[in-house]
């Protein structure tokens, strides 16, 4: 029977072959599929792209990870990621896998595209973001594949790409970032634009190079306890590069979600099916010592006797199941409203998820001035640290006069010195509350807060340093892993990667105790 449709599918084919060989447009036809375009403009696979990014960096990767290690957000219910017995290779191999199949492609299309055409208004966006993108692939997991990626389907390139060491990558993350910069300043009115296909600037292209010089800050003071002379060298290019720097929330890269049920805000749609996490303890205890106004933003009451409490992380479940009825749920402004377990409230369908922010770049300036790198000078810090927390309490929805009585506070005020730059990371991982990668980057760099350490719970004694490699490099590019681990060291959660080889020589680092050690750090 299967020989014979064989055979009959085989004989129409030869008679359609035989008809089409007498007119090639004909034969050109049989090719063409009419419900696939076969040349996809750059605009659609750039929103396609940033989209398929974004849900990936602050969903499943945020949610299912990142939250918990920094501890925004502890888990209630399951807390197998909260106690790390489920970011193994096997369970966190999409996050590793999933963006070079996805959007890094997509982009690298558009990239192609649009230096093609030379138009950098086309191409300079998709390098910025896939720039940003390999910049949690590489915080995450140290050396990934990244000069032979993403060439698969040219001449010469390989299904299997080597692994490359992260102060190559880095090295290359900034060239990249400086050309997005001064490409479109050089291009000026023949840039073109994506238009409406921009979903986070709508082609507006001096926002585009605020956003590279920003993230190439971001990226430079990632490397100032390893290669300071490299930190100050790129904090001094990006502050000083064409464009500037984001300069108010008006600049924020953000996301904004149409909250219509297929494209919702990751965080809500999350949260709409599933009622297993918290505010942790830690991020809940720091607020209300600090008298944080953010904390009716980040937080919903518990329902028990509605005042602010967070959980505790990294419980056994039956430990874990007693803060269900009584800790804090995540604020109404990302709550999905009317849930498959009840309503809550919240209208975070819609609300937009931040890739960057003034408010981080303010406090990265202010720590740049406080060293004394990037040109600054330690007389401008205290300015630069106030507009940072100012613009993370507007960015929320707080307010101006909530944000000046808050700096006033005794433990939130400016002071020069490690002091000062102790606050500064504090408020940096208070602002970057929903971008668990960045906080958690941010964290392993100068140990702020102090009290982030496994709980009682927890499979391992110290905080991750990394992820491991997906389990599916394992079969598909074995040699190239193997060659990797040797490289960097064990595929191991406490393997540090190249810019965190040096954190001891963080000035914010602790003396009196190990950083991310369970019983070592103080108790949140």
């Amino acid at each position: 029977m299967i020989n014979k449709k064989l055979l009959t599918v085989g004989s129409g084919l030869a008679v359609a072959l035989s008809v089409a060989a007498c007119n090639t447009d004909n034969l050109t036809n049989l090719n063409k599929n009419p419900n696939s375009p076969e040349d996809v403009p750059a605009s659609t696979l750039f929103t396609t792209a940033t989209v398929d990014a974004v849900g990936r960096w602050f969903g499943g990767y945020d949610l299912r990870a990142t939250e918990f290690i920094v501890q925004h957000l502890a888990e209630v219910q399951y807390p197998d990621e909260d106690r790390y017995t489920r970011l193994t290779g096997g369970s966190t191999a999409g996050f590793f896998d999933n963006p070079y199949i996805t959007h890094l492609e997509d982009w690298t299309k558009v990239i192609q595209k649009g230096e093609a055409a030379n138009q950098a208004g086309i191409y300079a966006p998709a390098l910025a973001m896939r720039t940003w993108s390999f910049s949690y692939l590489t915080n995450t997991w140290g050396d990934i594949p990244y000069f032979d990626a993403l060439k698969g389907d040219q001449t010469g390139g390989s299904l299997a790409p080597k692994y490359d060491a992260q102060k190559d990558i880095y090295a290359d993350l900034f060239v990249q970032l400086d050309k997005v910069s001064k490409d479109i300043a050089a291009a000026g009115a023949n840039a073109g634009d994506l238009g409406s296909g921009d979903p986070i600037y709508g082609g507006n292209l001096t926002k585009w190079q605020r956003f590279a010089n920003s993230l190439r800050a971001r990226l430079a003071l990632l490397l100032v306890n390893k290669d300071p002379a490299t930190a100050n060298t790129q904090l001094t290019a990006a502050f000083t590069a064409p464009g500037g720097l984001l300069q108010s929330n008006a600049d924020n890269a953000e996301l904004s979600w149409p909250g219509d049920g297929v494209y919702n805000n990751p965080w809500a749609n999350f949260f709409s099916t599933r009622d297993d996490n918290r505010v942790s303890l830690a991020l809940i205890n720091l607020m209300k010592s600090l008298n944080d106004p953010r904390i009716s933003l980040y937080a919903q009451p518990s329902p028990d006797d509605g005042t602010y409490k967070g959980a505790p992380n990294a419980l056994t479940a039956d430990k874990a199941a007693v803060y269900i009825c009584c800790s804090s749920r995540i604020t109404a402004q990302m709550f999905p409203g009317n849930t498959a377990y009840g309503f809550y409230g919240g209208t975070g369908n819609s609300f937009p998820s931040f890739l960057m922010t003034y408010a981080e770049v303010a406090l990265i300036q202010a720590e740049a001035a406080n060293r004394g790198l990037g040109g600054l000078t330690p007389a401008q810090a205290a300015a630069f640290y106030v507009a940072g927390v100012t613009a993370s309490i507007e960015q929320w929805g707080g307010t101006a006069a909530q944000a000046a009585a808050y700096l006033t506070d005794p433990n939130v005020v400016y002071v020069a010195g490690t002091t000062g730059l102790v606050r500064i990371a504090q408020q940096k991982w208070l602002a970057l509350y929903a971008d668990g990668g960045t906080a958690w980057a941010e964290w392993r760099r100068t140990c702020v807060p102090y009290t982030i350490s496994p709980g009682a719970n927890a499979s391992r004694a110290n905080i991750p340093r990394r992820l491991q490699y997906s389990t599916t490099e394992r079969s598909v590019n074995g040699a190239n892993l193997t060659a990797a681990i040797a490289q960097q060291g064990a595929d191991a959660f406490e393997t540090r990667m190249y810019w965190d080889t040096n954190s001891a020589a963080a000035p914010t680092y602790p003396t009196t105790f190990t950083c991310g050690l369970r019983g070592s750090a103080p108790a949140p």
